[in-house]
């Protein structure tokens, strides 16, 4: 399978980016191939302007789209599942990647509206994980209502909300314990998670 593993962290030096690079090994051990996409590194712009603004409410589903918008349209046609993995900010993801969604799922392509209310789902990939690394235990953030939450925006709005059969998403919690223990542990869960996509 070809997954395009959507990467929204700033720094190479991060714990997010170490698991970053343990599920794209254990993605390649299984005989995946994948498409990086680093969106701090590319430089993505997050923020939508003016001229996509009037293409989304125009709703014209051929209106053509921003250059850097249809390269990534590309790459999500090229893979049969999607990855997106990113740190826990404030309760969910990093802005960039907030704004990768709001100009890359666009009218259209992820969804059209047909007779001004339904809903038609627009995403053909059969598969998506969402890897995020938090720094408070899991546990937290269960009790607390923040991993529902998050699940309910990321899983059923972003994902399954525009075609995406099968959506998962992993916490690694506990990080800011600093304990080598919980962090060998999570890198081995980005590992497996990677081995058995």
């Amino acid at each position: 399978m070809h997954v395009y593993v959507v990467f929204a962290h700033p720094s190479h030096r991060s714990f997010t980016y170490a698991v970053l690079q343990a599920f794209l090994r254990g993605l390649e051990d299984a005989g995946h191939s994948h498409e990086l996409g680093d969106l701090y590194a590319m430089n993505f712009q997050s923020d939508m302007d003016p001229a996509q603004y009037d293409r989304e409410v125009g709703m014209v589903p051929t209106a053509p789209v921003p250059e850097d918008v249809a390269a990534e349209h590309a790459k999500i046609d090229r893979a049969g599942a999607l990855a997106f993995v990113y740190p826990v900010w404030w309760s969910d993801c990093p802005a960039k990647l907030k704004g990768w969604f709001d100009r890359v799922w666009t009218y259209g392509y992820a969804y059209t509206y047909e007779g001004g209310e339904h809903l038609t789902h627009r995403i053909d990939i059969a598969k998506a994980l969402v890897l995020c690394p938090a720094g408070h235990p899991i546990e937290t953030l269960e009790a607390n209502g923040i991993a529902g939450s998050m699940r309910c925006v990321m899983l059923n709005d972003r994902l399954r909300g525009v075609g995406v059969a099968d959506a998962e998403m992993v916490i690694l919690g506990n990080m800011v314990s600093g304990d080598p223990a919980v962090r060998e542990a999570n890198l081995q869960a980005a590992y497996r998670l990677g081995r058995e996509f």
